[in-house]
């Protein structure tokens, strides 16, 4: 059991306090964190932390997503390969540009309500129960639609992604070792994804179909071949 806290920070990090400096004003200067694969379980109030942007989590036993309420200066969060089962109390990170969640057991992406300035969500290779594929709430997709512009959504039993037309500035759709099927299913929505120049669809069974690339290619504007 290894909790992150703020002395833990202070202990490992090459903090070097001035004389006069209080552990708090030390704390403040933190810009990056970085505590991947240490066997932190959970994450205590990092509120002292103020000034923090970048926090690496991954390769960790977290649970829940917890006590991040005031590092709002947050824009990379990695906390993949967890075992996070629900995306809940990022609201308050109003600055978060990019995040990362792949390989762990969340089975709906929910809870971004209000991230409007993310750009990159990284949701890949969930641990789902046998049969179950991955969901996306319609409130979450709405409000990222202005701002997402790369989504890796890679080996999630994946069948059907037309939820996903609303994500108006999306550039990069990573899809592959999913199990999308039907080629008039994409041809759907590359019509309404007019910035999308790269989907990377490989390993599901769409792309056994003749010519599946030249046709989608075909239907969108905007798409690399």
């Amino acid at each position: 059991m290894v909790r992150l806290t703020v002395d833990l920070i202070a202990k490992n990090s090459n903090l070097k306090p001035r004389k006069e400096e209080t552990l708090a004003q030390c704390l403040k200067k933190i810009t990056h964190i970085n505590f991947s694969d240490r066997n932190i379980d959970s994450i205590d109030d990092l509120s002292l932390c103020r000034n923090l942007s970048v926090l690496y989590l991954y390769d960790n036993r977290i649970s829940q997503v917890t006590n991040l309420n005031y590092t709002t200066n947050l824009t990379h969060l990695y906390l993949q390969n967890n075992c996070i089962s629900c995306i809940e109390n990022l609201s308050s990170l109003k600055k978060l540009e990019k995040l990362y969640l792949g390989g762990n057991c969340i089975a709906v992406i929910e809870g971004l309500e209000g991230l409007e300035e993310l750009r990159e969500l990284h949701v890949e290779s969930q641990r789902l129960p046998l049969g179950e594929k991955l969901l996306f709430d319609p409130r979450t997709l709405r409000s990222l639609a202005k701002s997402l512009s790369t989504l890796n959504i890679s080996n999630n039993n994946i069948d059907d992604i037309k939820d996903l037309e609303i994500l108006e500035n999306l550039n990069h759709l990573i899809a592959v070792d999913n199990q999308l099927m039907h080629v008039k299913d994409l041809e759907l929505l590359l019509r309404k994804l007019m910035k999308l120049w790269k989907m990377d669809l490989n390993g599901n069974p769409v792309c056994l179909k003749p010519k599946y690339r030249d046709k989608l290619i075909l239907m969108s504007k905007s798409l690399g071949g």
